[in-house]
């Protein structure tokens, strides 16, 4: 009996799905991560580095305390104090930090309120007063320093606590040599400004990046830019497979 044109292509279906134990998996179970009250609270499997209180997490990059100021729930750069590193040593990973400019605001450009968080004390992502005030486009806030600017200018007023959410991948080297891009994506104040950007190398002024080998695990720096930026808030969950 030869079978309808129709009924060979559901034979051929059948054959060619596979079988629900073949795509369907319970093992490994992903671990229960309780989110935070808030969408700025850290989840039950963060680490806090800065609550308001204390920068016991932190140290001068050269060594000794921190020297910024603390008060009022929030840590305020102390101009000439120098940056300030994570004694921690962090690799791939999703980072939250939130600070607020300097209000009523003084200077224009790179002079308003200009700080920075490096990830792995390498690769900038710009914090500025970016509302209302013209610089290059690859110093604004949120900016990949010197290698890619924002895809929007998603700052908010001086004086206004403002947002990064960042994940980061870290660049791996082998025998001195880049085996693996590293990658970052910025949210500002909830809004995507960097896309999965892909790093050139650490962030340098006015220089073409070049890439320097490196661990994948490095301290989170914060920069003294001389501006009195406040920050608050600041968590870190490492992500497996750093």
């Amino acid at each position: 009996m030869k079978l309808s044109m129709l009924a060979m292509a559901f034979v051929v279906a059948v054959a060619q799905t596979p079988r629900h134990e073949d795509t369907e998996f319970y093992e490994p179970v992903p671990p229960v991560v309780t989110p935070g009250k808030t969408d700025s609270a850290p989840p039950s499997d963060a680490i806090v580095l800065f609550d308001g209180r204390t920068l016991d997490a932190w140290q001068s990059a050269d060594g000794g305390p921190a020297k910024w100021k603390v008060e009022n729930g929030y840590a305020e750069v102390v101009g000439g104090s120098g940056d300030i590193v994570t004694k921690q040593k962090f690799g791939d990973c999703q980072l939250h930090v939130e600070f607020m400019e300097p209000s009523p605001p003084s200077g224009h450009s790179q002079g308003r309120g200009n700080s920075g968080v490096f990830l792995a004390g390498l690769y900038e992502v710009q914090v500025l007063d970016s509302y209302d005030n013209v610089t290059y486009a690859d110093g604004q806030a949120s900016a990949i320093y010197g290698q890619s600017p924002p895809l929007v200018n998603a700052a908010r007023p001086p004086g206004e606590w403002q947002s990064y959410d960042i994940l980061y991948t870290s660049p791996r080297f082998t025998d001195g040599k880049l085996a693996e891009d590293g990658y970052v994506t910025v949210l500002h104040n909830g809004v995507v400004t960097q896309n999965h950007t892909k790093l050139l190398g650490p962030s340098v002024h006015h220089a073409l990046p070049t890439w320097k080998p490196h661990p994948v695990e490095m301290p989170l720096q914060l920069q003294d830019h001389h501006m009195p930026v406040r920050y608050r808030n600041i968590w870190i969950r490492p992500l497996a497979g750093s």
